[in-house]
């Protein structure tokens, strides 16, 4: 079931402009999600958020219209299964409302030992960084290049650089992101649609803390960006054609010397700054 905000002025926006492109975003909730729909909506587009939060969804999707004067259409799925991503785009289709843009922002991550992590936690991982992310793209690409408009932005981060231990699955999940992205923006070239991957390093979210690796000496090293900082650059070079986007100087140098450094010289790096540790001061 999809649900709808209102805007600034009161009135309902179920319809919204007709000519405002339409703008779907996963992991709206919060974070770099929320961010970016702040930055879709402050260009006039008409959102469709989801996440699985349904009461903070429903209340990101009233401010947002209210301050943004557009109509913002919200579902709750769960994108880690088949079903959530089939919701989505039931709902979509029941709005009546064409895909202009895709935002694939939802994902989790994961910190430790691979031998030791809940084999569950590591397969939803996946599920969500991948599944979710190639599921809905190829739904809502076709309609994109069929229409000659639009694009997708996919949310990676500097881990899809470089294997990373003790975040070994969410490392290869990002590389996946990152991979696939450059891949069909070489496809759909001339094509009118927009394809890019955003690469931040770290951020200033709780997305860290869940992931259990919020004393990781690779914050400590990299510093983080606000949520707001990278979303105003990836909206900006996206909708500018940039393919490959990673904000920051000190994230774009990382970036730079994990392309060009063998494996064996940078995968023993990332270890130490990766590794599990209880508290700042850990060694």
């Amino acid at each position: 079931m999809i649900g709808s905000a209102r805007g600034s002025n009161g009135a309902a926006k179920d319809g919204g402009d007709a000519s405002a492109p339409v703008s779907v975003i996963t992991g709206a909730s919060q974070g770099i999600g929320l961010a970016l729909a702040r930055e879709f909506a402050g260009a006039g587009h008409t959102l469709v958020l989801a996440a699985r939060d349904g009461p903070k969804l429903e209340k990101v999707s009233r401010e947002l219209g209210a301050t943004f004067g557009v109509a913002v259409y919200l579902t709750a799925e769960d994108l880690s299964t088949a079903a959530g991503c089939q919701g989505l785009a039931d709902a979509i289709v029941d709005a009546g409302l064409k895909v202009d843009y895709l935002v694939n922002n939802a994902g989790v991550g994961q910190c430790g030992a691979f031998h030791e992590a809940e084999r569950e936690r590591l397969t939803s991982l996946v599920d969500i960084n991948i599944g979710a992310l190639t599921d809905l793209t190829s739904r809502f690409l076709p309609g994109m290049i069929e229409r000659s408009r639009g694009g997708v932005l996919n949310v990676a981060s500097l881990a899809g650089f470089a294997p990373g231990p003790y975040q070994a699955t969410y490392h290869a999940s990002k590389a996946y992101v990152m991979s696939l992205t450059e891949a069909l923006a070489h496809e759909v070239w001339g094509s009118g649609v927009k394809m890019a991957v955003l690469s931040p390093g770290p951020v200033a979210t709780k997305f860290h803390e869940r992931a259990g690796a919020e004393h990781g000496f690779y914050i400590r090293f990299l510093g983080a960006l606000s949520a707001e900082a990278v979303a105003r650059i990836g909206f900006a070079n996206f909708m500018c054609g940039q393919t490959v986007i990673v904000p920051g100087w000190t994230t774009m140098l990382s970036a730079l010397t994990l392309r060009l450094a063998p494996h064996f010289i940078s995968v023993p790096c990332l270890s130490w700054l990766l590794q599990q540790r209880e508290k700042p001061g850990d060694g």
